[in-house]
């Protein structure tokens, strides 16, 4: 009974921590290149808008929307990268748990793919090349 207790205390504080992780990773990845040069675009349309003479309260609404849209969109990436984080968290952690024939020396999915390709590539040539 001890030990089923122990297993789900340890499961659980695994979640929480890969939840942890997760969510500050997906802080950091939040505020990508895409979402600075949006910003660095409103703040050139606030300037352009000002030096044109357009009154303040035709510039301050346009200022503060684009402020508003670039914040949901740096939110909605966001919540998605930290679904795809905590998911790569969880991986890591059950392979850490199978012991180091399983451990992935900080491979990432992007890595993963290329490698692949690579394979498939090459074994393309090679089969060219036995075909002759």
């Amino acid at each position: 009974m001890d030990e089923s207790i122990n297993t789900e205390q340890i499961i659980e504080k695994m979640k929480r921590l890969a939840e942890y992780r997760a969510t500050e990773r997906a802080q950091a990845a939040r505020w990508d290149i895409d979402v600075a040069a949006f910003y660095f675009a409103i703040l050139i349309l606030v300037i352009i808008l000002v030096y044109q003479g357009i009154e303040i309260w035709i510039v301050s609404p346009s200022a503060v929307i684009g402020l508003v849209t670039g914040w949901l969109i740096g939110r909605r990436k966001g919540k998605q990268k930290y679904y795809r984080f905590y998911d790569e968290e969880l991986l890591k952690m059950e392979l850490e748990l199978k012991g180091p024939a399983n451990r992935v020396v900080n491979v990432t999915p992007d890595e993963r793919a290329l490698k692949k390709r690579h394979k498939k590539k090459s074994r393309r040539k090679n089969a060219g090349n036995n075909i002759s």
